[in-house]
Parts: C-alpha cells; structure tokens; sequence
C-alpha cells in the first residue's frame, strides 16, 4: 500500500468541492458560462419585446377596424319580435366590442314586457354581439280604453302582436277608460284561464272591477263569479240555482256568485 506524502494530501484538502456546499466559497463561473448566461437572457428580453409590440399592433388595429364596431347583432329564439326591435333596446350601436358589458345589456333587454329571459354573447367579428331572447307567452286578450293587449299568466301586459283567435278574450267595463297600463292582478287572470275550460269555446268574459269576471250565460242571464280559483264549484252552484228557477217559473236576469256562500238572483217581474 502506497502512501501519499505531505504535500499530496494537502493539494487533495485544497481542492474545490464538485458540488458547492452551504458555507463553501461559490465557483466563480467561466467567461463562456457568463457569455451563454447572458445570451439567455438578451433573448428572453427580445422575445418580450417583440410580444409587447405584438400585442400593442393587436390593440391598435382592434379599435382601428370597423370590424369592432356594433352595427348589427344576431338574434335567436325568436317568435313575436324583431331582430329590429331587439337591437334598438340594447343601447349598443355603433359601440366597441371591447367596452360591451353583458350583464347591462341583458338588463336593459329585460326591461321590455316581452321579453322573460335573454343569453348575451360577445364574440369576434362578424358576430361581435349574439342575443338568445326567450319571450313571454301570451295567456289572454285583455280589451280596455279602446286597447287590447297581451296577457301573461303572471298578469303582465304585452303589446298584442297577431290575432290568437284560441286565447281567451276580457273585456273590462266601460268605466275603465284608459288603456290597461303595466299589470293586471294574477287573481283574475287565473279565473279567466279556469273559466276558459268550463265554458263553451268562443266565450267572451267580461270585467268589472267590483263584481270581477262575469260573462253572458246561454240563458240570456248575466253572471258574475269574481276572481281567483274555485269556478268549477261556482258554476255547479249556477246550475243549482237555474234548477231551483226552473221549478218554480221565476225568470232571472242576473246571478251574482261572487261569494258562492250567498249568492244574489237578480229576477223579472212576472210578465216582463
């Protein structure tokens, strides 16, 4: 066995350890080490710029095309309005896609009495600007002030947009002189839609804003039955009462059943 003199083993002590070690001097790097590090570096730089620059052309060109610009709009779902219509209520023309908020313009949609919900869409031209509309429903013609309009199941009035010959049709008192605003209550229109099933097609209700829902019955009597549910039993109590008329000769012209519990018969004197 060999071994090493003095001066070996202190050369060995004195050598720089291959991996750098907590409290070690750190190895002083190369010139070609700082070169390549360096040259990593201007690169990473140059690749940012040149990004910058990219994206600054991108922007620059967005707002300097017309593409960009709102000068129509696809609509979709459809029925009873126009795309005309639509695009007049976003408050959008001639705006910047960039500057169009989503959430405000389907607010300002929901503001028309047609319309139940609405998808708002920002893309890319040519479709900068997609609306999916989904529109109310109609569940009766209201007739009032010289007006008929639209309404919904949940009393709101729309304007009336084609003739539905299957809806069923209201027409408020002659002393209702003005055109039926914003809403009508949800209790009448629920009584209209229940009568709509019990009685013969065609029938045409009528509204007093005392008496509710009333309409012309086929025995030439006026009937008045107010609002809300229950119709089917104030109508079994009509027919109880045109019996017990019946029997013994007495000619009515008009039932007030608008509390079914007490019942008024308006009758004719006897040769009239």
């Amino acid at each position: 066995m060999t071994t090493k003199s003095r001066d070996e083993r202190r050369v060995t002590r004195q050598r720089t350890p291959a991996i750098w070690q907590p409290g070690a001097e750190k190895p002083e790097r190369t010139p070609v080490q700082q070169a390549v590090r360096g040259g990593a570096r201007l690169k990473a730089r140059g690749f940012s710029v040149l990004l910058v620059i990219a994206l600054i052309g991108m922007l620059v060109f967005a707002f300097a095309s017309d593409d960009f610009y709102v000068h129509s709009i696809t609509v979709g779902g459809l029925r009873y309005m126009t795309a005309n219509e639509i695009y007049a209520q976003t408050n959008v023309v001639g705006l910047h896609a960039f500057w169009i908020d989503p959430a405000a313009v389907r607010r300002d949609l929901l503001n028309s009495p047609t319309i139940a919900d609405a998808q708002v869409i920002v893309g890319g031209p040519p479709d900068l600007l997609t609306i999916l509309i989904v529109e109310r429903e109609p569940a009766l013609v209201w007739e009032q002030g010289g007006q008929a309009d639209w309404i919904d199941v949940n009393g709101r009035v729309m304007r009336q947009r084609e003739d539905r010959p299957e809806l069923i049709r209201v027409q408020a008192d002659d002393a209702l002189t003005a055109p039926v605003e914003t809403a009508v209550a949800v209790d009448i229109v629920a009584g209209a839609l229940q009568l709509q099933t019990l009685l013969p097609a065609g029938t045409t209700l009528r509204y007093h804003p005392d008496l509710g829902l009333g309409y012309n019955d086929q025995r030439g009597w006026q009937v008045w039955v107010g609002t809300g549910t229950g119709m089917a039993e104030k109508l079994r109590i009509l027919e109880s009462i045109a019996a017990d008329l019946n029997a013994q000769g007495i000619r009515a012209f008009e039932v007030n059943l608008v509390n079914p519990d007490a019942p008024h018969v308006a009758t004719l004197r006897r040769g009239q």
